[in-house]
C-alpha cells in the first residue's frame, strides 16, 4: 500500500504536470483524483486563526490547523512537477499537440465516470446543475477575448478570476486571462519582474509591479473567499456541487479535443503574440473531425492509454482520501 503522504505528493506532481498543459487545470487533476474538498477545507484554513497560532509560536497546532500533513508533500509534488516537467512537457507540446491533447482527453474522458458516481442521487438538483456546468464551460470555450485593460481595478478582478477558475475543475486560468485579455500582460510582468531581480536591475521593477501587485492581491482575495464559498457550498449542497463540478469537467473536453485548429492572437503589427516559451498565444480554437492517418491512430491509442490509466488507478486508490481533516 502506498504510503499517504507518497500517495498526496504523486497527486500534486500529476497538478503540476497539468497546469504545464494550456487548456488543463490542476483543478481538474485534484477532483479526478478525489483530493478535492481536501485541498479546498485546508486552503480555507489559511485565516487568521491559523496566523494567530503562528504568531504565537504554536507550531504544532498551526501545523494540524491547515493540514499541513496533506498541503506540504501536495505543494512538493506541484513545484517539483513544473520544475523537472515543464520543459519536456512544453517540448512535446509544440511538437506534438494532438497526441499531448489526445492522453489529457482520454484521461478527462474517464474521469468523469468515476467523479459522477460520487454523487449520491441523481435527482434533478444534480441533473440541472451538471447541464449548467457544462454549458458554462462550452460558452467559455466559445469566447471571444476582450482587449487589455491595464487598469488597478481590473488586474484585481483578474487576479481574482485567474485564482478561481484554477481552482475549479475542468476550466484553465491561463485560458481565462486570455479571455480577459491580460494574459500577455501579466505574463510580461512576471518575466520583466524576474529578469530585473536577476540583473538586480530594481529601478526597472517599477514598472511590472504595477501590473502584478494588484494581480496579486486579488489572487489572494480569490483564494480566501472562493476556498470558503466552494467549502460552504460541498456542506451544503453536495450532490449538486460535484454535478455542477462535473459538468465543468465534461465542458473541458471540447477545448482538450485533440484535433483542432488554434487562433492565434496578433499583435498591433499583425505578427503572432508569443508566450515566454515562444509559442503563439491561441485565443479561441475551430474544431474538426480527424483524418485516417498514423498520427490519428497513435492519438486514439493514447487516449485509450489515459483511460486504462484512470481505470488503474481508480482500482488501486486507497479511500478514504488521506489527510482528510479539517
Amino acid at each position: 500500500m502506498i504510503p499517504p503522504a507518497v500517495s498526496t505528493f504523486m497527486k500534486g506532481y500529476a497538478m503540476g504536470a497539468a497546469n504545464v498543459i494550456p487548456g488543463v487545470s490542476g483543478g481538474t487533476v485534484a477532483f479526478i483524483t478525489g483530493i478535492f474538498e481536501t485541498l479546498i477545507n485546508a486552503l480555507k484554513s489559511l485565516d487568521v486563526a491559523a496566523l494567530q497560532l503562528l504568531t504565537k509560536g504554536k507550531f504544532k497546532e498551526f501545523w494540524n490547523h491547515i493540514n499541513g500533513g496533506f498541503l506540504l508533500p501536495l505543494g512538493l509534488g506541484v513545484v517539483i512537477s513544473i520544475v523537472s516537467l515543464a520543459k519536456l512537457l512544453l517540448f512535446l507540446f509544440a511538437k506534438h499537440p494532438t497526441l499531448i491533447w489526445a492522453f489529457f482527453f482520454g484521461l478527462i474522458l474517464a474521469s468523469i465516470y468515476y467523479v459522477g458516481k460520487t454523487v449520491s442521487c441523481w435527482a434533478v438538483g444534480p441533473v440541472v446543475a451538471l447541464i449548467v456546468g457544462v454549458g458554462i464551460a462550452v460558452f467559455i470555450g466559445l469566447m471571444k477575448p476582450a482587449a487589455e485593460n491595464s487598469s488597478f481595478i481590473y488586474l484585481i478582478l483578474c487576479g481574482v478570476v485567474g485564482i478561481c477558475s484554477m481552482i475549479i475543475p475542468g476550466l484553465s486560468g491561463s485560458f481565462v486571462l486570455i479571455l480577459m485579455g491580460n494574459y500577455l500582460l501579466i505574463l510580461e510582468a512576471v518575466n520583466n519582474i524576474r529578469s530585473s531581480a536577476t540583473s538586480l536591475d530594481f529601478a526597472a521593477l517599477a514598472g511590472p509591479l504595477r501590473i502584478f501587485l494588484p494581480v496579486l492581491v486579488g489572487v489572494v482575495v480569490g483564494l480566501i473567499l472562493f476556498s470558503h464559498f466552494i467549502s460552504w457550498l460541498f456542506k451544503r449542497f453536495h450532490d449538486a456541487a460535484v454535478a455542477l463540478l462535473t459538468g465543468f469537467v465534461a465542458g473541458s473536453l471540447m477545448i482538450i479535443w485533440p484535433w483542432k485548429k488554434e487562433l492565434i492572437k496578433l499583435g498591433g503589427d499583425g505578427e503572432p503574440v508569443l508566450r515566454s516559451s515562444g509559442r503563439p498565444v491561441a485565443e479561441g480554437y475551430t474544431w474538426h473531425l480527424p483524418d485516417m492517418s498514423n498520427t490519428t491512430w497513435f492519438a486514439i491509442g493514447l487516449i485509450v492509454v489515459g483511460i486504462v490509466l484512470v481505470v488503474l488507478m481508480e482500482s488501486l486508490a486507497n479511500k478514504p482520501e488521506p489527510g482528510n481533516g479539517g
